[in-house]
């Protein structure tokens, strides 16, 4: 049986709440898969364990991937 938090969808009304750090407009975030995508500049930042990582330094950069991205605590 799946549930919402099991396929990584995020909570329709949060993520509806979330815009990008880097932006001083604060644009709306779309989910693609296990990343949020900027609308406006393209920034990509992971989702640890259902939970949106949207401080500027998680950024991920061209390369990377959710995998490859760690915790910076």
């Amino acid at each position: 049986m799946s549930t919402e938090k099991d396929s990584g969808a995020l909570d329709p009304q949060l993520l509806a709440v979330l815009a990008c750090p880097l932006c001083d407009s604060r644009p709306p975030l779309n989910q693609q898969g296990s990343i949020l995508v900027c609308t406006q500049c393209g920034a990509r930042f992971p989702i640890r364990n259902g939970i949106p990582a949207l401080r500027p330094g998680d950024a991920l950069t061209d390369d990377a991937t959710p995998d490859d991205s760690t915790d910076h605590e």
